[in-house]
């Protein structure tokens, strides 16, 4: 027996609860302050950073696979798809819009149940052409018995190139799919006592062992993850980013897995592992919330001494998010998409309200920025 699905135990996983109690309650603990937090905000605030992990989520789980996005294209393709005013509308193309489509799913209809019909709507929607690449791949279909077997390879190219494999996991035979896929969603959709975190643990490494699609495992088991933690979270919004700390410890990620499939079936190592990422995912949201908090105390104080319009908002808005640091009347005009007259009629309305400040220079060169609280 090499691999973990090989046992004949499969797939009724085991870990030891003394070693999960020394990390989850610090993780539900960090969690629930962090929700409490998100709370104490108004709505557009919760909306604004459920905004952006959403987008920090579809572009950083594309990254582990080696895939760019740009960040402006899926931030416009996810407000668009939440009904959020967007500063800038960007091009989006058909790759962006299927990944946007998935993590939506997963996240805003957490609590639909996870179905295999689902799970094939999912890849599918990553390669709305039907390739990955150059090369056309199977979509909305299981693998199938000519892929066998379906190896995770890597190795350099030798001077006969041909590639020097080194063979990281190989998977169960694809007339297992049908029998394994139903057990795996029997068990997602189960009411037990399993922990909601714990669940998107065991889920993410359970649907990576059984791999099956020809492409797209990876992105869709963490948007299994993050379906699991957003009903462990009871939120159709994201406060946190899972990809975005696993890409930050790539490495330390697929060792864990390559440990956890060529091992038995107690898979303590890899849940421990799997919680403490999450809490530097919390831990990282933590620090990001401090800006929001700050955004929001400014638009408070904003509020209460004037009405602004929707072009000033939406510069005011560019500043807090540091996208500029200081604004000119020319910068301005470009940005709320107004002539220079009109531009500078809003900075200097601005600039009496209290909102911003005159910095040095003259003319059109004078730089304007936030007045300090």
């Amino acid at each position: 027996m090499r691999y973990i699905h090989q046992h004949s135990q499969w797939p009724n996983f085991t870990w030891r609860e003394a070693d999960l109690l020394a990390v989850l309650p610090e993780v539900r603990h960090r969690q629930g302050r962090l929700l409490g937090k998100m709370e104490g905000l108004g709505f557009r605030f919760r909306s604004e950073a459920g905004l952006v992990n959403l987008t920090s989520e579809v572009i950083q789980s594309s990254a582990i696979e080696g895939m760019v996005f740009d960040p402006a294209s899926v931030r416009s393709s996810i407000a668009r798809r939440m009904g959020l005013a967007v500063d800038l509308a960007s091009p989006v193309n058909r790759d962006v819009e299927g990944a946007v489509e998935m993590m939506l799913d997963a996240t805003q209809n957490h609590a639909a149940p996870l179905t295999a019909d689902r799970l094939l709507g999912w890849q599918a929607s990553l390669f709305p052409a039907g390739r990955s690449g150059v090369r056309r791949i199977l979509v909305g279909q299981w693998r199938t018995l000519d892929m066998d077997p379906m190896q995770v390879v890597s190795g350099p190219i030798g001077r006969d190139h041909i590639r020097r494999k080194n063979i990281h996991f190989e998977a169960p035979s694809a007339d297992r799919l049908p029998k394994e896929v139903k057990a795996f969603v029997h068990w997602f959709e189960l009411r037990d006592a399993t922990d909601p975190i714990l669940r998107a643990a065991i889920a993410h490494l359970w649907f990576v062992t059984i791999h099956p699609f020809e492409d797209g495992n990876g992105r869709v088991a963490r948007a299994i993850a993050d379906l699991a933690l957003a009903r462990a979270d009871r939120s159709t919004l994201r406060f946190y980013s899972m990809s975005t700390q696993i890409e930050a410890e790539k490495k330390q990620y697929y060792d864990r897995l390559e440990r956890a499939q060529k091992g038995d079936l107690d898979i303590t190592p890899w849940l421990v592992w799997f919680l403490e990422c999450l809490g530097r995912a919390l831990a990282r949201a933590e620090q990001s919330l401090a800006s929001i908090i700050q955004k929001s105390s400014t638009w408070e104080r904003i509020n209460a001494g004037v009405t602004v319009s929707e072009r000033q908002r939406q510069v005011v808005n560019a500043l807090l998010d540091g996208t500029d640091q200081e604004i000119s009347t020319s910068r301005y005009a470009k940005l709320a998409r107004c002539s220079l007259d009109t531009a500078l009629r809003d900075i200097r309305s601005l600039v009496e309200a209290g909102v911003l400040v005159q910095g040095e220079g003259g003319g059109r060169s004078t730089k304007y920025e936030l007045k300090a609280d």
